[in-house]
């Protein structure tokens, strides 16, 4: 009960955060550049290789049977999303324990009743089933997700995660199933972008801007470490220079947007699938 009530006030205080942006044009958009390219894959226990060859093998049938493209479609295309119930976590029982975080659409979310969707949770389902388990999803903050992996809290950490040198450090990932990119979310009002054509036009006013300009991501995701760089970890990096603005970090994308359209930060760096949901989402 606690759980619903804490989800279904995160809820309003988003809708809230909306409804109070600025008057006039307060519609958002995605500069759809890459400034990254990246895989998504879900995290393991570098000890656990039979649920890493258990997600593998599921991962290639649904890959080859069409189920994965299905999926897909609930979320960029037209298909309706299935809604995922989680059971309780039991000692007793056998279960696949899933770290998530919720709030990064169209790959993890949940509504007021705390029922959950979402492109990565819907595989989980299908995992689950596969391997004969009950799923139970364990809704945390981004930053915790590999952490209680590693520590053996939870089996598996799906959660649009992007495959690290760092991280690989901590878990062992499976194949990726993903192509990711960051991208950058902006007021439809702002031109600044408007004459980019590659991700270099892009950076180029990026690296123009000072530490008065306030960007917003969502703490613990790439998003974030694109703003802090990264080239003092070498190989074992990105290798993002950073930017010499001012970082912003909220729990989800969609607050950092609701920020943006308050007026409280000028842009915006997340995901690229997120950030079209989310935008999506607010400018309807």
């Amino acid at each position: 009960m606690k759980k619903i009530f804490a989800l279904a006030l995160a809820a309003l205080m988003l809708v809230s955060m909306f409804a109070c942006a600025p008057s006039g044009n307060t519609k958002v958009k995605v500069i759809d550049i890459p400034l990254s390219v990246e895989e998504y894959a879900f995290a393991v226990a570098k000890d656990d290789a039979e649920l890493l060859a258990g997600v593998n093998a599921y991962l290639t049938q649904i890959q080859e049977n069409g189920v994965f493209d299905e999926i897909c479609d609930k979320y960029f295309g037209d298909g309706t999303p299935t809604l995922i119930t989680s059971a309780t976590k039991d000692a007793s029982k056998d279960q696949l324990i899933v770290a998530t975080s919720t709030g990064f659409e169209p790959f993890e979310m949940v509504d007021e009743n705390g029922k959950f969707s979402g492109i990565d949770l819907e595989i989980a389902a299908g995992l689950a089933e596969y391997l004969g388990k009950e799923l139970v999803i364990e809704d945390m903050k981004f930053e915790s997700v590999i952490t209680s992996v590693q520590q053996g809290i939870c089996d598996i950490g799906m959660a649009g995660l992007t495959i690290t040198p760092a991280r690989e450090e901590m878990v062992t990932f499976s194949d990726s199933y993903y192509n990711a990119s960051q991208v950058i979310i902006a007021m439809e009002s702002d031109t600044t972008f408007d004459e980019c054509k590659t991700a270099d036009d892009v950076v180029a006013i990026l690296n123009a801007m000072t530490k008065d300009t306030l960007v917003g991501c969502q703490a613990g995701t790439t998003g974030e470490t694109y703003i802090d760089g990264d080239l003092e970890l070498g190989d074992e990096g990105y290798g993002f220079p950073g930017l010499p603005a001012t970082k912003k970090a909220y729990d989800y994308g969609a607050l950092a947007v609701a920020a943006m359209k308050n007026g409280q930060i000028k842009y915006v760096i997340l995901d690229n699938a997120p950030a079209k949901a989310i935008v999506k989402k607010v400018n309807e």
